[in-house]
């Protein structure tokens, strides 16, 4: 299955280090290449570029980041799950890549056992923005517009099966409305798309749409977790706004191609770990709305992985996503 599949391979590559590395060859001796799923402006490219600089340090090597926007970010995934098994090629990823895509379309090119787990990096709920000319200003008023008025409100995501996808299912099924939604390829032109008023609601990542709220261009009505957060504490949680069954986490983690040798997956784990620890690194995702979530090894991340599955895999169902 596939869930065995995960956490067999972050055992196996942890169990492996030993062996493995005084055989490896010198790793690395060359750039490596980040590549994300979505286009340049969006939470995923913010959070790879938070971190790659740092990571470059740590390995010895710049970290050259590439985006592969598209699909919910399954180009991404397939084209690291095909390249080389040795170190050279890294992925961003969210549960859209892991988890949703492969429940959304078991024709996907690839499977999540041909990706590695290195660790998780990053945790944050989403962020319920509005167009401020959509004349909605907390989420009762959401709410008592979109019962209103069925479908007449358009919701942009950053692709189908995206977390902002999934994130907007959910609050419709436990608001019990409906929304219409207008994907796009990322965070970025998600979020362009409702500072125009092309659409009237995102539920977005901290990192693509804090600046906005900031900045007046578009208005924060909460953020889907329970509580407020001290990250973003203008914004009330679902508890104060009136919603309390709507709560929802978000990660961003490293992966590499299934294959990766131990010795490199351990030694990538090691360096994302020692960046992610700089103050420099934790204080650029704080001011986004993110915080550090590492995982405690590339097994504790597979591990952590497969129970994440059951609940995104779950969500799809009960909020009945399709990706048409």
């Amino acid at each position: 299955m596939r869930q065995g599949s995960i956490v067999l391979a972050g055992l196996l590559a942890l169990g492996g280090v030993s062996s493995a590395a005084a055989q490896a060859p010198a790793y690395p001796n060359k750039p490596i290449k980040l590549v994300v799923g979505f286009a340049p402006g969006g939470a995923a490219d913010y959070v790879a570029r938070s971190v790659g600089e740092a990571l470059g340090r740590a390995l010895g090597q710049p970290i050259v980041i590439e985006n592969k926007a598209g699909a919910g970010s399954s180009i991404a995934a397939d084209l690291v799950a095909k390249s080389a098994p040795d170190g050279y090629t890294l992925l961003i990823a969210s549960p859209s890549s892991i988890s949703v895509n492969p429940a959304l379309n078991p024709k996907l090119n690839y499977k999540p056992s041909d990706l590695q787990p290195v660790t998780k990096l990053t945790a944050s709920p989403l962020v319920i923005a509005v167009n401020p000319n959509a004349g909605i200003n907390s989420v009762k008023e959401l709410i008592a517009k979109a019962k209103a008025t069925p479908g007449a409100l358009n919701v942009a995501t950053a692709g189908n099966g995206s977390a902002t996808h999934l994130g907007a299912a959910q609050f419709a099924q436990v608001a019990g409305v409906k929304f219409t939604e207008i994907p796009y390829r990322g965070g970025g032109p998600a979020m362009q798309s409702l500072i125009a008023g092309d659409t009237h609601i995102y539920f977005g990542t901290p990192p693509s749409t804090l600046p906005h709220i900031q900045s007046g261009r578009v208005r924060g009505l909460g953020i889907s977790a329970t509580e407020r957060s001290a990250l973003f504490p203008d914004l009330p949680g679902m508890k104060d706004a009136g919603l309390p069954e709507y709560n929802l986490d978000f990660w961003y983690g490293f992966f590499v191609p299934a294959g990766t040798p131990p010795a490199i997956v351990q030694k990538i784990f090691e360096a994302t770990r020692t960046a992610m620890q700089q103050d420099s690194v934790k204080a650029a995702l704080a001011r986004e709305g993110t915080e550090v979530s590492l995982s405690k090894s590339p097994a504790d991340y597979a591990a952590f992985l497969v129970q994440d599955e059951k609940f995104w895999v779950k969500l799809v169902k009960d909020a009945g996503v399709k990706l048409d």
